[in-house]
């Protein structure tokens, strides 16, 4: 099993694998449809937008969090 203290970044991994995964996807199918080459083109987009969403994520959540927190009756 993987230490405790490393779960943050699992998590924040993991979300922005999925979310890049899937808005990178939809995006692209929006814009060019079922082409040639799509599963390419769509792996391509998947990593340029993994490359950001993974750093952006671990800076949001905080940020998320703390403003959740404001809002949410105690």
């Amino acid at each position: 099993m993987i230490n405790k203290k490393y779960e943050f970044m699992i998590f924040s991994f993991l979300t922005s694998l999925f979310m890049s995964f899937l808005v990178s996807g939809v995006s692209l199918l929006s814009i060019l449809g079922f082409i040639d080459g799509f599963a390419f083109l769509w792996f391509s987009a998947w990593m340029k937008a993994f490359i950001i969403a993974f750093p952006s994520v671990m800076l949001v959540i905080p940020m998320a969090r703390k403003i959740v927190l404001r809002v949410v009756e105690k």
